[in-house]
């Protein structure tokens, strides 16, 4: 069986190639042929030794779903209208796209919003009769808004591990910016400050280098880690003691890694996950001191939580599949 999925891959987005490393693997465990709809396609199918086609090429999408039994769109925050209404066209175009040729759709393990009046009204009359998995539960009170039943999954780069033996540092703090978030910037330079100065080493995780790295150079880090590899952002992590994450994926990637986390909330997606796991978040305007404290204090999440949502993330694939 062929599984197309269509989400934000190919555009060097280290949370978004997290989730297709996580999706491809689970997909391949079970049997599956994925095909992932992508910016660079070629390179998509020798990173994840899958089959991919180009998102943008009409001949090509279609015809990636018209040879797939199940489309899969999703993971992501790829249903909202805040960045631009054209990307959910785009990905609302796919959905209908897959229905019109007969298709299964699942909506799977994303996050829906933030949608402006129209924007719900179109995603509501295009997920009628879909399966719906989302991905935090702030997603399932959106859906509901809008007349949509959905069940609850869970991010499927949780799944995601280490590479063995690595050497965790408990001094070791990662902060992970984001480029156009810059209202949190100047709050994580004194994050970073007061942090080295109490005897913390501090790494600026860059996850989209072109749009990220200018801000992690800012931070006055000991050190810059800029990647698009999911892999090596993970195993970063898991070697530290502690991550502040503006990046979403650099709070889920330390849940993956047993990692204690601390989200700043730009988007409702990273307050979501952050109540979710148990785990503390803030505005972007950051208060250093109590942000620090729980840096220094290597602040839990609720582990039994975090486990659960990997429960969810797992079993979400079985759902996704079955008839």
């Amino acid at each position: 069986m062929r599984v197309a999925v269509s989400g934000y891959y190919g555009f060097g987005n280290t949370g978004d190639e997290a989730i297709a490393l996580a999706i491809t693997r689970e997909l391949k465990g079970q049997g599956v042929t994925p095909l992932l709809l992508s910016h660079t396609p070629e390179e998509t199918a020798r990173t994840y030794s899958c089959e991919s086609a180009a998102r943008m090429k009409p001949a090509a999408l279609l015809g990636a779903l018209a040879r797939s039994q199940i489309v899969l769109s999703g993971g992501g925050g790829l249903l909202q209208d805040r960045t631009s209404a054209r990307n959910l066209t785009y990905y609302l175009g796919v959905i209908r796209a897959a229905r019109l040729l007969g298709k299964r759709v699942v909506v799977f393990n994303q996050s829906i919003g933030p949608l402006s009046e129209a924007g719900g009204r179109r995603v509501a009359a295009a997920l009628k009769d879909v399966r719906v998995i989302v991905r935090d539960r702030g997603s399932l009170d959106t859906l509901r808004s809008l007349g949509v039943e959905g069940e609850l999954g869970g991010d499927p780069a949780l799944l995601l591990q280490p590479t063995p033996n690595f050497t965790r540092d408990p001094d070791r703090v990662i902060v992970a910016p984001r480029g156009d978030v810059t209202d949190a910037t100047e709050g994580l330079k004194a994050v970073t400050s007061r942090l080295r100065e109490r005897g913390r080493r501090v790494t600026a995780l860059s996850f989209m280098p072109d749009h990220d790295d200018s801000a992690a150079r800012s931070l006055g880090a000991d050190e810059v880690l800029s990647t698009r590899d999911p892999q090596v952002a993970l195993d970063a992590i898991a070697s530290s003691g502690f991550v502040v994450g503006v990046r979403l994926h650099a709070v889920i990637l330390a849940a993956a890694a047993g990692v204690p986390f601390a989200g700043v909330a730009y988007d409702p997606k990273v307050a979501g996950f952050c109540a979710d796991a148990g785990a503390p978040s803030h505005p972007t305007a950051l208060d250093v001191e109590t942000v620090c404290a729980q840096a220094l204090a290597r602040a839990a999440p609720d582990w039994a939580a975090v486990e659960e949502m990997k429960a969810r993330a797992r079993r979400s694939f079985a759902r996704a599949l079955e008839r």
